[in-house]
């Protein structure tokens, strides 16, 4: 609180008004006499107590000022209502899961062993417009399931090949090689996953719920 307006005016009339008695008891003193009387009583008013006291008072108000002067108001915490939190909580969700997809899109598996017939699948994907980075995994796991990745491989049904061609002879649209050529079983294979299923990852999800696809 700056109290300067009210103390340094009546600091200033109480330092008169000893003064002022101060030179008028000199003056009516029996030992006191004009001009040097008025001397000597103007001589000892600054060591008076009362106006040392007010002079201590006074600094300590100039001082007081002054820190109120450098004195800050702190800023009100901001108030975050309940609505507030959970949407940004969202969009932290939602920021984290386009992350990991984004993480998941650049990770590619590594591509299979030249000359065999899972690097050859793994080089078509992309024609088929398939991302290697995720879906061929899902291929690799479903034709793994059904074949081991042999091109003679048949089942009691009479399934057969890479991608087990109910009948065999489904495959020979891809090519009259098709009992014997990997490659010629992969793309029937491939064609026949876009068509039925759309992905290969689609593919393995109905494998893995039903035992076929």
């Amino acid at each position: 609180m700056r109290r300067t307006g009210i103390v340094l005016p009546a600091a200033a009339i109480a330092a008169v008004a000893v003064a002022g008695v101060t030179i008028a008891a000199d003056l009516v003193s029996p030992n006191g006499s004009g001009a040097s009387s008025l001397a000597e009583a103007l001589d000892r008013l600054p060591q008076s107590k009362s106006i040392g006291l007010l002079e201590q008072e006074r600094q300590q108000i100039i001082t007081m000022d002054a820190a109120a002067s450098t004195m800050t108001v702190a800023a009100k915490p901001a108030v975050v209502s309940p609505a507030q939190v959970e949407e940004q909580a969202s969009q932290d969700g939602e920021a984290q899961q386009q992350e990991q997809a984004q993480q998941q899109d650049t990770t590619v598996d590594a591509a299979p062993d030249p000359g065999t017939a899972q690097s050859y699948a793994y080089s078509e994907l992309p024609a088929y417009g398939f991302s290697q980075s995720t879906q061929w995994s899902c291929l690799d796991d479903l034709w793994q399931q059904e074949s081991s990745w042999l091109y003679d491989a048949e089942n009691a049904s009479g399934a057969y090949g890479i991608p087990q061609a109910l009948p065999a002879s489904k495959m020979e649209s891809a090519g009259s090689d098709y009992l014997t050529d990997p490659d010629t079983q992969i793309r029937w294979g491939l064609g026949y996953i876009t068509e039925v299923y759309g992905t290969p990852c689609a593919a393995e999800d109905h494998e893995v719920d039903d035992g076929w696809y």
